[in-house]
C-alpha cells in the first residue's frame, strides 16, 4: 500500500516593496467635525459677547444719559478719563489688588494643590471643607464677610485688642487688606483644583528615579513638581490677572469704593460713572479700556512665558 504525501505550498506573501492594504473594516470612516457643530456656540458667542462689545465700543465715542438720544462726541470721553485723577488712581488700585492676588494666591494654591493630590489620611474630608467657598457666589461671600467684619456688630467690635477701633473699612490700607483677604479666601480653592489635577498627572517614575538618586521631599518638590506645574501655573496666573482687572461685586458690597475713593478700582468706577452719574459714554470707555488691558496683559504673559508654544512638560517621559 502506497501512501501519497502532498506538501502544502505556502501562500505567497506580499512582494518586497509592495504596499500593504489596510484590513477591511465595517466601521465607517469618521472625518473631522464640520463647522455646523460649532455654529450654535459661535452664534451664542457672537450675540452675547461680540455684539455687546461692539456696542460698548461705539458708545464710548458718544454721550448718553440713558434717556435722551446718544450724541457723537468723538474722543471727549477718552480725553476726560486721561485727565481724571480718580481714574488714574483707580488704575493703580486695580493693579495693586491684581498683584496682591497673584502673589498671595499662587503659593497658597500650589502648596494646597500638591497636598490635596496626595494620599494623606482624611485628605478628602479636609479638601471638601476647604472647597466650600468655591461653591458660593462672589456676592454671597462679600455679604458674609461684610457682616463678619462689621465694625459695630462683627468680629472686630468684639476683639478691639486686635483690630483697634474695629473699623477695618475706615482706612485705605486696611480696606485694601480686607479686599485682598476676601478674594484669597474665595478664589484660592479654584486655583488649588487646577494644581491638584496637574500634580496628579506627574509621572510617578520621576519621583522613583529621584529617590534612587537620594533626593528628599523638598528637592523633589522644587526640581520635579514645580517644573511639571509650569503650564498650569501660567494658566492660573492668567485667570488671576483677568479676574483681578474685572472684579466688581466685592468692592461694591464691602467698601463701595470707600473710604472716599480710596478703594475705587476701575471696574467700580465704570459702574459709578454709568449707573450713578448716568454717563454711559464714559462708563463704556472705561469698560472698553479694561477689556483691552486684560487682553494685552494676558497675551504678554503667554508670550513671555512661552506658553503659546504649548510644549509638554512630560517630554522624554516613557
Amino acid at each position: 500500500m502506497t501512501t501519497q504525501i502532498t506538501s502544502a505550498r505556502p501562500a505567497a506573501g506580499p512582494r518586497k516593496g509592495a504596499r500593504r492594504r489596510p484590513p477591511a473594516s465595517n466601521a465607517t470612516k469618521v472625518g473631522r467635525p464640520s463647522f455646523a457643530w460649532a455654529l450654535p456656540a459661535a452664534v451664542f458667542f457672537a450675540l452675547f459677547a461680540i455684539a455687546p462689545l461692539v456696542m460698548v465700543a461705539v458708545l464710548s465715542f458718544m454721550t448718553w444719559d440713558g434717556i435722551s438720544s446718544p450724541e457723537f462726541v468723538g474722543m471727549d470721553n477718552w480725553s476726560r478719563l486721561v485727565d481724571d485723577p480718580v481714574m488714574l488712581d483707580s488704575i493703580w488700585l486695580t493693579l495693586l489688588l491684581t498683584v496682591l492676588g497673584v502673589v498671595i494666591q499662587t503659593p497658597l494654591s500650589v502648596v494646597l494643590g500638591v497636598w490635596a493630590a496626595g494620599n494623606q489620611r482624611n485628605r478628602a474630608v479636609l479638601s471638601v471643607i476647604y472647597f466650600i467657598p468655591l461653591l458660593l457666589s462672589a456676592t454671597a461671600v462679600s455679604v458674609l464677610w461684610r457682616a463678619l467684619l462689621d465694625p459695630n456688630f462683627g468680629i472686630p467690635a468684639e476683639a478691639t485688642w486686635l483690630f483697634g477701633d474695629g473699623n477695618l473699612f475706615g482706612e485705605q490700607a486696611t480696606a485694601i487688606g480686607v479686599l485682598a483677604f476676601v478674594a484669597t479666601w474665595q478664589f484660592t480653592p479654584f486655583h488649588t483644583l487646577i494644581y491638584q489635577g496637574a500634580a496628579r498627572a506627574v509621572p510617578e517614575v520621576l519621583y522613583q528615579a529621584a529617590e534612587i538618586d537620594g533626593a528628599g521631599r523638598y528637592r523633589q518638590f522644587f526640581h520635579i513638581t514645580l517644573p511639571q506645574l509650569r503650564n498650569s501655573m501660567i494658566t492660573s496666573m492668567i485667570l488671576m490677572i483677568v479676574g483681578g482687572l474685572t472684579t466688581f461685586e466685592t468692592v461694591l458690597i464691602l467698601t463701595q469704593g470707600g473710604p472716599g475713593t480710596d478703594t475705587t478700582i476701575s471696574a467700580y468706577y465704570m459702574y459709578d460713572k454709568a449707573f450713578k452719574s448716568f454717563d454711559f459714554g464714559t462708563g463704556s470707555a472705561i469698560a472698553l479700556a479694561l477689556v483691552v488691558a486684560a487682553t494685552i496683559i494676558s497675551l504678554i504673559v503667554v508670550r513671555v512665558s512661552g506658553y503659546d508654544k504649548m510644549r509638554s512638560t512630560m517630554e522624554g517621559v516613557s
